[in-house]
């Protein structure tokens, strides 16, 4: 089943411009197509808001819904033309409209009447300045539900993931929450219970010593689809463009069988192998974060003393060739798969980070069903509890980015919610060209619905794997200012990694608030 709900692979708009430089140059004009504009938002997004009523529980997150609506209908029409014609007045506020949208249109609507000299404008009511301002505080708030009160030195918080020494090495992790870590992830793909509570135990240890309040995430392991066993051609050591392979299911019998003459190709099979029967010829397939870029020549392709499978040929791979090894990760770009995100293990564990962790990531999330899936099981694992955990859902699907507002509406309408932008998975699906163009948008969408999101994969991931980062690293470390939190993996330098880190966004926070720039007093020349 191809993807085609989504645009993520659009290389142009096609909405029409909403005015010209021309038909804009005059303020009058201007101020007309701003009113059309402001009706059109308006009615388009209460709407979209009528249909997202009934799932809304939360009566406080109402106006945040509504703002996300009015948000997605300004953002249908291209706005390039009036946003350059409104910079002249000094009224380009459009670009920084994502938090209060129609506040904004009315501010601007407001002055320009003013300008214009409109009869109407001595009765107009300007909005408010703490109605401006109301998305922003919204944003804190969900934020602080979120993550607890921010450090005094800076609005972004750190998390930091834990290794599987914490869990017997308390003063890694009382340095660790030192150097300025707001949060821990645990792995739930990791470890044991045991080891789980223990680290909890430490974090908490830690927070009484230090005072530092620090937040537990727990990340339920998810559907881990992967290569299994592999088997090569005797000649051959390395994969390589135009080479092919056989996907089959992950059964005993894979592959040629004792005293059978050798194989001509490479075989591999799938650890969910239901996902084989929804793929068809020219399907993309990739293996280990694309490393093995593929794509399905034949759906029944079968080899001597050997199950049947697709049979892949390589479109990309390293011209020194890539090894093709078991436990790496198959991702299938553009192939929705209705599978159920929580498995029998996930299910289980659930039965300890419902009690246990503040805030619950989950993986392979898609769909709306999905969100409603897990808070019927933290229903059912919650009762007498008087709270339950937040939910964080990651993003690492094109489908998934495809039905971001839903899952926000879906989440955050019943409870503390938050997005984590997964820049691994993500950038395999949807394609690397794509990922700085897709994590922006998901930025602006869940400003617009006052939801705090956290950046991750790979933060500083030179740093903390080998004590020295990358130039890359510390501009995307920068760029990360503009999330509520960003996520740092485990790796032997992470207590340096933390500190600077937490240097640099507190050094960027005075230049720059999500899209505003802060214009601070420059000191360098």
């Amino acid at each position: 089943m191809q993807l085609k709900t989504s645009n993520l692979n659009a290389k142009t708009e096609s909405n029409q411009p909403f005015g010209t430089l021309l038909n804009l140059s005059s303020p009058q004009n201007l101020l007309s197509t701003l009113q059309e504009l402001r009706q059109t938002v308006e009615s388009e997004g209460q709407v979209t808001f009528n249909q997202w009523k009934l799932h809304i529980q939360r009566t406080e997150f109402l106006s945040s819904a509504l703002n996300l609506a009015e948000y997605l209908a300004l953002r249908r029409h291209d706005l390039r033309s009036l946003q350059a014609a409104l910079m002249p007045w000094g009224l380009s506020s459009l670009g920084r409209i994502e938090a209060r949208v129609m506040p904004n249109l009315d501010a601007v609507i407001a002055t320009l009447e003013l300008i214009c000299g409109s009869e109407s404008a001595q009765h107009l009511k300007r909005p408010p300045i703490e109605f401006f301002f109301e998305g922003d505080r919204l944003l804190q708030q969900h934020t602080e539900e979120l993550f607890g009160q921010s450090p005094p030195q800076r609005r972004v918080r750190i998390m930091v993931t834990l290794p599987s020494e914490a869990a017997t090495d308390y003063e890694m992790v009382r340095e660790i929450m030192q150097r300025g870590a707001n949060c821990v992830r645990i792995n739930c793909a990791h470890d044991t219970t045991e080891a789980w509570g223990s680290m909890i135990d430490h974090i908490r240890r830690g927070e009484q010593e230090t005072g530092t309040p620090c937040k537990v995430m727990m990340d339920l392991a998810g559907l881990k689809i992967r290569t299994g066993r592999v088997l090569a051609p005797l000649d051959k050591k390395r994969v390589f463009k135009g080479d092919h392979i056989l996907l089959s299911r992950c059964e005993p019998e894979l592959g040629s069988k004792a005293g059978a003459s050798p194989i001509d190709i490479f075989q591999t099979c799938c650890t969910v192998p239901e996902i084989l029967d929804l793929l068809t010829v020219d399907t993309p397939v990739y293996i280990d974060d694309g490393k093995i870029r593929t794509r399905v020549v034949d759906t029944q392709y079968s080899v001597a003393n050997g199950q049947p499978g697709l049979l892949l040929e390589v479109t990309h791979a390293s011209p020194k060739g890539v090894k093709l090894r078991p436990e790496k990760g198959l991702n299938f770009p553009n192939t929705v798969l209705p599978l159920n995100p929580l498995t029998e293990k996930d299910l289980s564990d659930l039965d300890f980070v419902a009690i246990h962790a503040d805030i619950i990531g989950y993986s392979f999330v898609q769909r709306s069903a999905d969100i409603e899936l897990l808070q019927q099981e933290l229903d059912k694992r919650s009762e007498g509890r008087l709270s339950r955990p937040a939910i964080v859902a990651k993003i690492e699907t094109a489908i998934a980015v495809s039905n971001l507002p839903e899952l926000i509406i879906y989440a955050a309408g019943k409870q503390s919610f938050g997005v984590m932008i997964a820049r691994g998975d993500l950038a395999v699906e949807i394609g690397y060209q794509r990922l700085t163009e897709i994590q922006e948008e998901i930025l602006w969408l869940c400003e617009a619905a006052h939801v705090p999101v956290i950046w991750a994969t790979q933060v500083l991931e030179s740093l903390v794997k080998d004590g020295t980062p990358s130039r890359g690293e510390m501009t995307d470390a920068a760029m990360a200012e503009r999330a509520e939190c960003v996520m740092l993996n485990k790796g032997p330098f992470i207590a340096e990694a933390i500190a600077i880190l937490d240097d640099v966004l507190t050094r960027m926070e005075a230049h720059q608030l999500k899209k505003t720039p802060q214009l601070r007093a420059l000191h360098s020349w």
